[in-house]
């Protein structure tokens, strides 16, 4: 007893570590799995090891539509719960306004759920192509188609793509058997073998219509949904560009009035560098000239010089012949 219940929580933890896998942003995904892997068999659960390894890494479009049902789970849930009506409406003989009322709630839910998948992927930063949006739409549709079968997809875990059901499990679904197609059902005894074949063939003529008029309402909804995706790149690559007209714009007009004052400053600097270019003119002028001042100046001084030297020359000289005259004149007085 305790056992199983050790079990029980060891599967619940090893489903919501395959779960939280699969919210991680694509790019991470391959790296935690393989670490959640690695350590599943360091723990000794080889099969749960092998099982984890064994998850591929899913498209784009996959990743987007597992987002949406771990993100926008009251939107993912009114598309599968409209996927349910359709199909009562269709196995219970109402009309056709009644289930063309499912479909359309149906198309409200897809169309809702796809608006929100251009914006996820948009904010996670992947390209929202119109293919894209093309295979998010089919994949949801078709899960909307497997809600009520047992061996239907895991939503929130995919890992690729989901194709529509084929014609043989659409046909079960509306006549309520998930076992054989209307045709094969046997005819009681009571019945007659003409009324049977023609109410039978009645039957699976109606089934191929509803089949084809669902498959040209899918081909609709998948154009829609890529025109949507078309215009709301257009409107978005449209908001880009005129902001960023604007941007250059004002850059231009920031450039235009930086070249405006440029000039302006570089007037001013040829001004000034043509007044100091007459300064320095009259500096050198004035330098040169005091020059040659000083260049007269030294000559002067050189001949006063002189003549100062040859005065006292002179002045030496008569001083000798003065006193000797004085001399001469003094001994012929004894």
């Amino acid at each position: 007893m305790n056992e199983d219940r050790i079990g029980d929580e060891t599967k619940d933890k090893l489903d919501d570590d395959v779960d939280a896998l699969f919210k991680l942003p694509l790019a991470e995904f391959t790296g935690a799995r393989n670490d959640l892997a690695a350590r599943l068999k360091k723990d000794g659960r080889a099969d749960d090891a092998n099982f984890v390894k064994a998850l591929t890494k899913p498209p784009i479009s996959a990743w987007a539509v597992n987002q949406l049902h771990w993100n926008h789970r009251n939107a993912f849930n009114r598309l599968l719960a409209a996927g349910q009506r359709v199909r009562q409406a269709q196995t219970s003989g109402k009309g056709i306004a009644d289930i063309r009322g499912s479909l359309d709630a149906r198309s409200e839910a897809l169309s809702n759920l796809s608006d929100l998948a251009t914006e996820l992927l948009r904010d996670a930063g992947h390209n929202p192509t119109p293919d894209t949006i093309h295979r998010i739409t089919t994949t949801l549709e078709a899960l909307s188609a497997y809600a009520t079968l047992s061996d239907g997809p895991t939503p929130g875990r995919l890992t690729q793509d989901v194709d529509p059901p084929g014609f043989g499990s659409l046909a079960s679904m509306m006549v309520g058997s998930t076992t054989k197609p209307p045709e094969l059902k046997k005819v009681t005894l009571s019945q007659e073998p003409g009324k049977a074949e023609t109410k039978t063939s009645q039957r699976t003529s109606s089934t191929v219509d509803v089949h084809k008029g669902r498959q040209a309402e899918e081909t609709r909804r998948a154009r829609i949904a890529a025109a949507k995706a078309t215009l709301q790149e257009a409107k978005r690559s449209l908001t880009e560009a005129q902001r960023k007209s604007q941007r250059l714009e004002a850059s231009q007009k920031k450039a235009s009035a930086e070249a405006k004052e440029a000039d302006v400053k570089t007037r001013q600097t040829e001004k000034q560098l043509r007044e100091a270019e007459e300064r320095y003119k009259k500096a050198s002028a004035a330098s040169q000239e005091a020059a040659h001042q000083v260049q007269r100046v030294t000559a002067e001084a050189k001949e006063a010089a002189k003549a100062v030297e040859d005065a006292n020359r002179t002045t030496e000289k008569a001083t000798k012949e003065l006193e000797s005259l004085l001399q001469e004149s003094a001994a012929s007085r004894r």
